[in-house]
């Protein structure tokens, strides 16, 4: 089995890590020696790696099924009758 090629945002988010994070570690750490900033550098890819690998891989596409419109429903354009009985006054006359 092939394995998968990384994506543009797999190389960008584990390139950003390992950038950031060695900067922080040698400012938090303070070390000046061969041996300390070898051993940032070496925990920056590490991390690096581990924040590439994690992102999530795209999901595949799958061949969308062709969608068809649904046919046209008739419109009704009538308005139902107004009740037949008699009509009554809204407005009361006042109580003297």
């Amino acid at each position: 089995m092939a394995m998968p090629r990384p994506t543009v945002a797999q190389f960008a988010y584990g390139s950003c890590t390992v950038i950031f994070s060695t900067v922080a570690m040698l400012l938090l750490s303070g070390t000046s020696s061969g041996a300390g900033v070898a051993v940032v550098a070496v925990s920056a890819l590490a991390l690096g790696l581990l924040v590439a690998v994690t992102a999530p891989l795209p999901v595949p596409r799958r061949s969308a099924a062709v969608a068809r419109p649904a046919a046209p429903q008739p419109v009704r354009a009538t308005v139902p009758s107004p009740a037949r009985g008699p009509v009554r006054d809204s407005v009361r006359e006042p109580v003297r």
